[in-house]
């Protein structure tokens, strides 16, 4: 059952919704990241914030209190980011929507002009870069409206899904799917994108990203290892079945998201695994799906020389000897 404490709620519409996980974490880092959004120029009534703690030993809420005004708090037994993102969606308020990982900080100056965007612009979604030093420089430049369909088509995106501002109404029913552990923002924003109609995007390093030795991403036991495949070939999967489903320029652009993740699990199993009979089982589920040899397309100069390495033994060898 679902703990909650709910420490105020704002009875008009903001503007945003910041959506912040945490788990087990310092409570210096999570109290940094709540107070880099009370920070931002945007009055009480324009932001909502919402804290979920998944499943954390010693509440989150106890080292929110010098902080805490104005903020939705709830807890819930250890489901994982998924799950927890999923309730944020499900109570959010805003009009778009920002989740931030409670490890990580919004910089303000940057992210101010994200938000300017989405003031005066009337995005689907605001796309921004991220950075682990503090080296953010003040920019006004941004790109667009492009249809997401357009954007994905023509450039390789990143699938975070803290990397962007998205307007709440364009979910629908997508959600995240709970069942994932490993690159469930990778499923999650491909599909989100193709619905945008107005996509801005901007050079601004508005995000701090802080990478964790404890995160997911960095456990490396061989369990830990072979789940992490096993999701990303499912993901594959997923959206290439969703293919016949789509619009033609919807279509194409999906086509373009699952040959680089493609290429991307491949790579990771020869990373990982250090080993080519693994690689070569993973290229052959590919194949048996239509989706090996990788398309025949000039997406980057990386996707065409992994494409042609990996369709013969010399360059797959070659793959997992320079795989690190």
């Amino acid at each position: 059952m679902l703990d909650s404490q709910i420490i105020s709620h704002n009875k008009t519409q903001p503007l945003i919704t910041f959506i912040i996980t945490t788990y087990n974490l310092d409570a210096g880092l999570l109290k940094e990241c709540v107070e880099s959004i009370t920070r931002l120029s945007i009055s009480i009534d324009e932001r909502e914030i919402i804290v979920i703690d998944d499943g954390s030993d010693l509440p989150a809420l106890n080292s929110l209190t010098s902080v805490c005004k104005n903020i939705v708090y709830l807890w819930q037994p250890n489901n994982g980011a998924s799950a927890a993102r999923n309730i944020g969606l499900d109570i959010a308020h805003g009009k778009y929507i920002q989740f931030v990982d409670g490890d990580d900080y919004l910089i303000t100056a940057t992210y101010e002009h994200c938000l300017d965007i989405a003031r005066y612009h009337n995005p689907d979604m605001v796309m921004f870069e991220h950075t682990s030093k503090d080296d953010s420089v003040v920019t006004e430049i941004y790109d667009g409206p492009f249809s997401g369909a357009e954007f994905m088509h023509n450039n390789n995106i990143k699938g975070m899904a803290w990397g962007y501002i998205f307007k709440k109404d364009i979910l629908i029913s997508l959600r995240f799917n709970r069942n994932i552990k490993f690159g469930e923002d990778e499923e999650f924003t491909a599909q989100l994108i193709i619905r945008a109609e107005r996509l801005f995007t901007t050079p601004s390093k508005a995000y701090f990203y802080r990478q964790r030795r404890s995160s997911v991403i960095h456990e490396i036991n061989k369990r830990t290892k072979v789940q992490r495949l096993e999701e990303n070939e499912s993901i594959i999967f997923h959206l290439h079945d969703m293919l016949d489903k789509l619009p033609k320029a919807e279509r194409a652009a999906m086509e373009r998201r699952i040959a680089q993740l493609s290429m991307d699990y491949l790579y990771n199993t020869a990373r990982l695994t250090h080993s080519y009979s693994h690689l070569n089982d993973a290229c052959e589920r590919l194949r048996r799906r239509g989706l090996f040899p990788l398309p025949d397309k000039k997406y980057t100069r990386k996707y065409s020389l992994f494409r042609k390495m990996s369709k013969n033994a010399i360059g797959r060898r070659l793959i997992i000897a320079t795989a690190i």
